[in-house]
């Protein structure tokens, strides 16, 4: 059977517990919100297909646990990652402070060109806000990555995120001669390579290494 898509990304929302990633990746995939709280436990990965400059993109995206006794679990999933969105609550000072932990985290497990993207979760909050936009902004600024704010509940921003990931990503692959590309740094992981022949548009096929 033909494949659909013509790219396969794999992006991981990463924060600690409670900041709201699994009601992220349920209002990009479904485009609504739930109201039902259930901490993630292990992983879970849904799928959404975009078209950016006349491709299909399929975006398998994965909510990751947040609390450290999972940490185990999760580290295995760092390395064939393309993307990573690392997911603050701003209403929550500590999840704030703790996205530097993270940042060591995905230094540490993924690959060094991995694209990143620091999201400040629930704007709509302004009421209860305890991190400011500027601070987030001063933080992504100095890990050199994008910064955006966004609202799982009332879907403020949240595709936008998803496509500028996912665009930043096509246009790193697009920038290099060479079709093969590693995702998994020295220790291995999934090679993602895109192939183009004839009578097929240019696809990704990932394999274990």
């Amino acid at each position: 059977m033909a494949k659909t898509y013509d790219y396969l990304f794999k992006l991981l929302l990463i924060g600690d517990s409670d900041v709201g990633k699994a009601k992220i990746l349920f209002r990009i995939s479904k485009d609504a919100f739930n109201l039902t709280f259930i901490s993630t436990i292990g992983n879970d990965f849904k799928i959404r297909t975009v078209e950016l400059e006349g491709k299909k993109i399929k975006l398998q995206i994965w909510d990751t646990p947040g609390q450290e006794r999972f940490q185990t679990i999760t580290t295995a999933y760092y390395r064939g990652a393309m993307g990573i969105m690392l997911v603050y609550d701003i209403t929550n000072v500590k999840s704030f402070y703790n996205i530097r932990n993270w940042v060591r985290t995905v230094e540490e497990h993924a690959a060094a060109d991995v694209q990143k993207m620091l999201l400040g979760n629930r704007c709509h909050m302004t009421y209860a806000r305890k991190v400011s936009k500027e601070e987030g902004k001063t933080l992504a600024a100095e890990h050199g990555i994008k910064f955006m704010e966004v609202s799982a509940k009332t879907g403020k921003g949240v595709e936008e995120a998803f496509l500028t990931l996912a665009r930043d990503i096509k246009a790193k692959m697009d920038q290099r001669s060479d079709p093969l590309m590693s995702c998994g740094g020295s220790s291995g992981g999934l090679t993602v390579t895109a192939q183009r022949s004839t009578d097929r548009p240019r696809r990704l096929f990932c394999t274990l290494t």
